[in-house]
């Protein structure tokens, strides 16, 4: 399953979170694979597109980071699969 993760930086947390990244990497478990990000403009947040098939890795991953972002985490599905199953609906 692949889930979009919003990261809400906390204020002021953008510097911290790339020097921490710069020094540990993403700090996930192996199963939880990354696949892409983008970040705003004004680098308050972060969109990650992740895949796993154990929703409960992302605790892990997670609590790495939670002194500098909030999470917000969205089951995602590719856009013609959706309309098959709005058009089935």
């Amino acid at each position: 399953m692949r889930y979009m993760i919003i990261e809400h930086f906390k204020e002021g947390g953008a510097g911290e979170i790339y020097r921490r990244f710069a020094q540990q990497g993403r700090m996930m478990p192996a199963e939880l694979r990354y696949i892409d990000s983008w970040v705003s403009e004004d680098l308050r947040i972060c969109y990650q597109l992740m895949e796993t098939d154990d929703f409960s890795l992302f605790s892990q991953w997670t609590r790495q980071w939670e002194d500098l972002v909030e999470f917000e985490i969205v089951p995602v599905i590719p856009s013609a699969d959706a309309c098959a199953k709005a058009v089935a609906s």
